[in-house]
């Protein structure tokens, strides 16, 4: 791909946007974020505050535990991170520093009662409004579709700041729109690589830290642990699906690093990291080979999350396992027809996994969507794939990308009400 085609500097752009470090699962830490923003807003700690989300916020964030809160849970917990210790500068680093004397604050503001949750009225899939009321005063923070859009900003009802929310029909900005699996293996193939390597190298780096942590600590229920205990560490395979799970356990639990995030999730840019990062030491492979097929997986991911949306009862960890996949092939000198059936046999087999929040399980999910992805790209090398009119497989790569995306944004729309009512039933 030329630098001068538009693509070329749009599919740069994706990248730098999408990968953005985040310290804890990104639903609660933006509301940290936004209590944060609230805060500055109204210049001291509030009196009361108001926390309005949507169902999706509140089914992400119930039961993930907050970084550097000492292993406090929730909504109010990361709330009260965000007003006693959040800077907002920092985005979703939000609550990176916390002092020892901050924690204590914390705990006594969660004891005073400050806090009132709420489902907030005609809520976007992606929706966080922080009132907080301090001295007669208001102020106000909304976040709406994606973590770090902040839409409005008021103090007693004058306006501080205002964003535009992004389009229901096309939630991604217009670069996202130029995404196709074809455009982006010629970007990833011809690109120089120094457009890239500031955030892949960043997530190379942040990412296998956490994986490793996750290995060698106690964290959540230990599901890469538990596989390379089980099978041994040999196998690329193993090891692939081992070091994604793991750093997810250390996240879900809490751990103080940062991850290197895609769509919108810390979750998908681990997994789709990590097993071509396994893959590539595992070769031998240049670190020139390694960037290039981050750059596939990275911006294969994104073209799958820009069709579902950042939030929905699609398991992400199914995109971005496929999306590893396609890295792997990638890796491995797979061609265009070799990585687009690895896509579509990906897909084929574990599409409708289901989101039910972010806890310690995901790892597991995310173990099994990168062992979905290595079958089919074996199946790819041995000829075999999943046909078109196969269930919901459409002859041709985006055909089928767009089917799954119509399957998790519109068709999964009942079974994420239904998913949220279990969970606070």
């Amino acid at each position: 791909m030329d630098r001068s085609d538009p693509r070329y500097a749009a599919y740069a752009a994706v990248l730098q946007n999408h990968l953005k470090p985040a310290m804890g699962c990104t639903e609660p830490i933006a509301i940290a974020y936004a209590s944060a923003i609230a805060r500055r807003a109204l210049g001291v700690l509030p009196e009361r505050v108001c926390v309005l989300v949507s169902g999706n916020i509140i089914k992400n964030a119930k039961s993930v535990t907050v970084p550097n809160t000492g292993g406090r849970k929730g909504i109010d917990a990361a709330c009260a991170a965000g007003l006693i210790a959040g800077d907002p500068d920092r985005e979703l680093e939000v609550i990176a520093r916390v002092e020892q004397e901050q924690l204590a604050g914390i705990d006594a503001y969660l004891a005073s009662g400050a806090i009132d949750v709420q489902l907030k009225p005609d809520a976007r899939l992606f929706d966080i409004l922080v009132r907080a009321e301090a001295g007669g005063h208001t102020a106000c923070a909304r976040i709406a579709d994606r973590h770090t859009n902040v839409v409005d900003v008021e103090l007693d009802g004058q306006v501080i700041l205002q964003n535009d929310l992004c389009s229901e029909e096309a939630p991604g900005d217009s670069n996202e729109s130029l995404l196709t699996i074809e455009g982006i293996y010629d970007f990833a193939t011809t690109c120089d690589v120094q457009d890239v390597a500031p955030v892949l190298e960043r997530q190379i780096a942040c990412n296998t830290a956490i994986a490793e942590e996750g290995l060698s600590g106690s964290w959540g229920a230990g599901v890469g642990r538990v596989i390379l205990d089980s099978w041994g560490d040999g196998d690329v395979r193993t090891r692939a699906k081992a070091y994604a799970a793991a750093g997810s356990d250390a996240r879900m639990s809490g751990c103080e690093l940062p991850v290197i995030i895609n769509s919108g999730s810390g979750n998908q840019g681990i997994t789709v990291s990590l097993p071509v990062i396994v893959y590539a030491k595992e070769l031998g492979a240049s670190h020139e080979q390694l960037l290039r097929a981050l750059t596939l997986s990275n911006l294969v991911a994104i073209r799958q999350k820009t069709l579902i949306g950042c939030l929905s009862a699609y398991c992400g960890a199914i995109s971005a396992g496929c999306a590893a996949g396609a890295g792997i092939a990638y890796l491995c000198g797979g061609d265009l027809y070799i990585i687009n059936h690895t896509i579509v046999n990906a897909l084929a087999i574990l599409s409708g996994t289901i989101c039910d929040g972010a806890k310690p399980s995901c790892a597991a999910k995310i173990a099994e969507a990168v062992d979905a992805a290595l079958i089919g790209y074996q199946m790819a090398l041995s000829g075999k794939q999943f046909r078109g009119g196969e269930g919901i497989v459409k002859k041709g790569v985006e055909n089928t990308i767009r089917s799954v995306g119509r399957l998790g944004k519109e068709g999964m729309r009942q079974t994420d009400e239904e998913i949220l009512r279990i969970m606070l039933g």
